[in-house]
């Protein structure tokens, strides 16, 4: 996944617009399906229920949280460098993208995906030193988005970050 396609993704959830980055997702995913302009921009459950989820979806998500919470104590102390930001961010980026590109959600479920992707990539960015948030604040909205995905997603064994 190029940088301009990540970009999107987060520019596309700032807006609130899901539209864009379900048509985005399709060029990367592959899915038959085509997601309509009617879908939501807030993550929501689906009628009460957890999203599904797909083996690639889960080990991805398994390794940003893992990286994300190696990394915690820094962060909470604020005696992270930034070099540490840098190649956290990078873990994410390059993760995010491997989501993106293997998993195979049904279009709901992917559009839903996509907000916490968006957060995700913007706080990849963020502690890689794009933009204008600190990469302190990058590694928070990365933790928010996988406690997020945590809550709205079916992932066994899943545990929040703190």
């Amino acid at each position: 996944m190029n940088t301009k396609t990540i970009l999107s993704f987060a520019v596309a959830a700032a807006l609130g617009a899901v539209a864009p980055l379900a048509l985005a997702a399709d060029e990367h995913h592959g899915h038959e399906a085509h997601h309509g302009a009617e879908g939501p921009a807030k993550l929501t459950l689906d009628h009460g229920r957890k999203w599904p989820t797909d083996a690639p979806l889960r080990d991805h998500m398994s390794a940003i949280r893992t990286a994300l919470a190696a990394q915690l104590h820094g962060i909470h102390e604020n005696t992270l460098k930034p070099e540490e930001f840098a190649a956290l961010g990078a873990t994410v980026e390059q993760r995010v993208g491997r989501i993106v590109a293997e998993c195979k959600l049904d279009p709901k479920a992917d559009a839903m995906l996509h907000i916490v992707v968006a957060d995700l990539v913007a706080g990849a960015d963020a502690m890689q030193g794009k933009g204008d948030l600190a990469p302190r604040v990058g590694a928070h909205k990365a933790a928010m988005a996988l406690n997020a995905y945590g809550k709205h997603f079916r992932h066994p064994g899943w545990k929040p970050l703190k």
